[in-house]
């Protein structure tokens, strides 16, 4: 299966952020590959050299290089520069950047604004999105992010659950995505269920 791959580099001196948000990222089941650089002045060749589509970096990097930092984003237009905010900044350094996550937020929250972020540089989304999925599927993708065992999604959809293990089978198959985690976000991503339905 050819799966395209987004490219993120993480411009962030400290390496357990750095990691952290790696792991994040990468359990959400979304395919991304990624690329640390420890300053900006690392980052334009970087870009070049690994075809970077997001720039995740910390805004403190840019605070005192702000004509160089304007300068680099201005070079690579087609590149989305998201800052992960973990200290007070300005809302003149913020609104440079396309787009910011807090430290703060959950990780379900942050692979979500990621994943939504970075959606339109996701070939083969816009190739097999939701609408490739069944009816039947899509009841099935709700009920798995919900939570439901496949003995509670047949009793749910009144369908058998060698039928549930079907469907998965062929949901993961056209996703691409194998935890249930992954698959949840998957589904809030594309409105297939609301963050709301998790409260009921």
């Amino acid at each position: 299966m050819n799966k395209c791959r987004i490219n993120i580099a993480i411009v962030e001196s400290s390496l357990i952020i750095c990691e952290g948000l790696s792991n994040i990222l990468m359990q959400s089941g979304s395919h991304y590959n990624f690329y640390r650089f420890d300053t900006l002045e690392e980052i334009i060749s970087g870009i070049q050299r690994y075809k970077i589509d997001v720039v995740i970096l910390n805004p403190s990097m840019i605070q005192n290089n702000v004509k160089d930092f304007m300068q680099k984003k201005n070079s690579v237009p087609s590149v989305l520069w998201i800052g992960i905010v973990y200290s007070f900044h300005s809302r003149e350094i913020l609104n440079m950047l396309d787009a910011t996550i807090e430290i703060s937020d959950s990780s379900e929250a942050i692979a979500h604004a990621v994943s939504r972020l970075t959606s339109s540089k996701c070939h083969c989304l816009n190739c097999k999105g939701t609408e490739q999925l069944t009816t039947r599927e899509i009841d099935v993708l709700r009920q798995v992010a919900l939570g439901q065992s496949n003995k509670e999604i047949a009793e749910t959809l009144n369908i058998s659950v060698h039928t549930v293990v079907s469907h998965r089978k062929n949901i993961i198959q056209k996703t691409g995505i194998k935890s249930q985690a992954g698959l949840t976000i998957y589904a809030i991503s594309n409105k297939i269920i609301q963050l709301e339905d998790f409260s009921g």
